[in-house]
């Protein structure tokens, strides 16, 4: 696929491939388990913002089921990136009909506040775009400065179905990240209720092996976060903690070499290329 509109247009000749199809920057970055890892340090992000805590509060997914609600996102995020066509349309006007009922006053600061509103949207699909393309960089490695190009490009077209005036979208690396930083020092951002009890939920301790990945997963999401959240979420991050996260993301990259692909994609990455036929389906010859 030729890396131009075309690229991120839903017209794509073949449905089976979605909206962007497998030579995509979004199947290549969101394909990957450890870039995935990266909506955690989202959800961080997310929770931060008071008013889009006070949209999630409303829907109590924070205090009942705070990991269904993170799956539950994942899930519309690999059907609108990985779907088929129809799969990925439906899916956008799923989240769309769920947010018009979102909405009230903020007892934080008083302000009203619309799960439609561009600004909350915005700040939900940039904090998304800068934590996986930094999760890409840290733990893959594998984007050239085109591909993070095309990934924010393809991602102003998912804003865009999800009811994000066009023009807003930024739609660069630099622009994202511009966007993050500017908003991260209006002052907007404060602890919520929200933001207290995730952060509480990812230091939770766990046992035995899911409780060492927990633990690596939490230490990265944390410690990934621009610093004025890093305060927010009272990381004391100093020059031991980042020797350890360059060492983790190190490790994380070789490891990642050493698997066959089928063990560091994720699955619906997995099915859609079956789909699609790029590659042969299990059980298929070549």
């Amino acid at each position: 696929m030729a890396r131009n509109d075309s690229a991120v247009h839903p017209e794509i000749p073949d449905p089976d491939d979605g909206l962007f199809g497998p030579d995509s920057a979004s199947w290549k970055v969101l394909g990957e388990r450890t870039v995935i890892l990266g909506g955690m340090r989202a959800l961080l992000m997310h929770a931060a913002h008071p008013l889009v805590a006070a949209a999630t509060a409303q829907t109590g997914t924070y205090a009942s089921d705070p990991w269904g609600r993170h799956r539950r996102t994942l899930e519309l995020t690999y059907t609108l990136v990985f779907g088929a066509r129809a799969e990925a349309i439906a899916a956008a006007r799923r989240i769309n009909a769920a947010h018009r009922s979102v909405r009230g006053v903020d007892p934080l600061t008083g302000m009203a506040y619309a799960a439609t509103e561009p600004d909350l949207l915005l700040w939900v699909h940039a904090s998304l775009v800068s934590s996986f393309l930094l999760y890409e960089r840290l733990t893959v490695g594998a984007l050239d400065p085109a591909d993070r190009q095309l990934f924010c490009a393809e991602w102003v077209f998912l804003a865009r179905l999800l009811g994000v005036p066009v023009g807003r979208v930024p739609s660069t690396p630099d622009r994202v990240d511009a966007w993050v930083d500017a908003v991260t020092a209006s002052g907007v951002l404060r602890p919520t209720d929200g933001s207290a009890l995730l952060a509480a939920i990812i230091r939770r301790p766990a046992k035995g092996l899911y409780g060492v990945k927990l633990r690596a997963a939490a230490f990265l999401a944390l410690h990934t976060l621009p610093p004025p959240l890093r305060d927010l979420y009272g990381v004391d991050h100093r020059r031991v903690d980042q020797r350890l996260l360059n060492a983790l993301c190190v490790a994380i990259r070789i490891g990642r070499r050493g698997l066959p692909e089928r063990a560091h994609l994720i699955p619906p990455a997995v099915a859609a290329r079956a789909r699609t036929q790029r590659i042969p389906q299990p059980g298929r010859a070549g």
